[in-house]
């Protein structure tokens, strides 16, 4: 593996909760400039695997590293400089209902006194028409659309030009028209930005669309890493079941067991 050319380094990231053991060894590494798509079912350790890249959680046990840099543990000077590498879309988009799209949008750029008002103003109004939303400018988000707001949510993320985007279910609660605009725009980041993109998801038509590269989640482990051609000829029972939707199969047979052996 040629490790200068990865950006994101997890490895054996291991993470529980009480008794819950979520993570348990991860490794993954995000080559620079790829969209790395992080797949799997409820409860796999997805958007906890993105807490961790994003320096919110430290793992109990395993190091995670940008550009270079170790993120675990790091002292809070550089924990911050390595998140301002980054941009996040939360699931919801995670819009301040009160502030309207233009200050939504400009909020990290206020809070982290980046620049004056007027680059502000000028920086807001780019994402905003890049992203088609300058009609939108001042609207409270209680007005807008699902996928508007996932939209002023993406054009935040970009406002620090972050070299790193992550996404949480970006599709999750949109109707497929909506979800192929937000799939393009994925890729129109990768293209136009030259971004390096992890999108955790389990929208297997968005994975096929967006990903370079496919890392399946499966009860905390790494169980599959390919391309989407790769991942639909995979010989692999439990990736085949998900991927097509199946409910017969080694998923099903092993939740029953699980089920059977705490009513016991």
């Amino acid at each position: 593996m040629n490790t200068e050319r990865n950006i994101i380094e997890l490895h054996g990231i291991r993470k529980a909760f009480g008794s819950n053991e979520v993570l348990r060894g991860v490794d993954i590494s995000v080559r620079r400039g790829e969209t790395m798509v992080i797949l799997g079912g409820s409860g796999t350790g997805k958007s906890v695997t993105l807490r961790h890249i994003v320096g919110l959680l430290d793992p109990d046990q395993g190091d995670v590293t940008i550009n270079g840099e170790r993120m675990t543990r790091a002292r809070n000077k550089t924990r911050a400089r390595l998140r301002s590498q980054m941009g996040v879309l939360f699931q919801s988009g995670a819009l301040i209902n009160w502030l309207t799209v233009f200050e939504n949008v400009a909020l990290p750029l206020r809070e982290l006194r980046l620049a004056s008002e007027r680059e502000i103003e000028q920086i807001v109004l780019e994402k905003l028409r890049w992203l088609g939303l300058l009609g939108a400018r001042d609207l409270l988000p209680g007005s807008i659309s699902g996928g508007m707001k996932k939209r002023v949510g993406l054009a935040r993320a970009l406002t620090t030009n972050p070299q790193i985007l992550l996404y949480d279910e970006p599709t999750s609660g949109l109707d497929p028209v909506m979800s192929q605009v937000i799939n393009e725009l994925v890729r129109r980041m990768q293209r136009e930005l030259e971004v390096t993109q992890i999108v955790v998801t389990h929208d297997m038509n968005s994975a096929y669309y967006i990903a370079d590269r496919i890392t399946f989640l499966y009860k905390g482990r790494v169980l599959f890493v390919g391309t989407p051609d790769e991942i639909r000829r995979t010989e692999n029972e439990i990736v085949q079941q998900f991927i097509h939707g199946r409910s017969e199969g080694p998923i099903t047979v092993e939740a029953d067991r699980e089920t059977e052996s705490k009513s016991k």
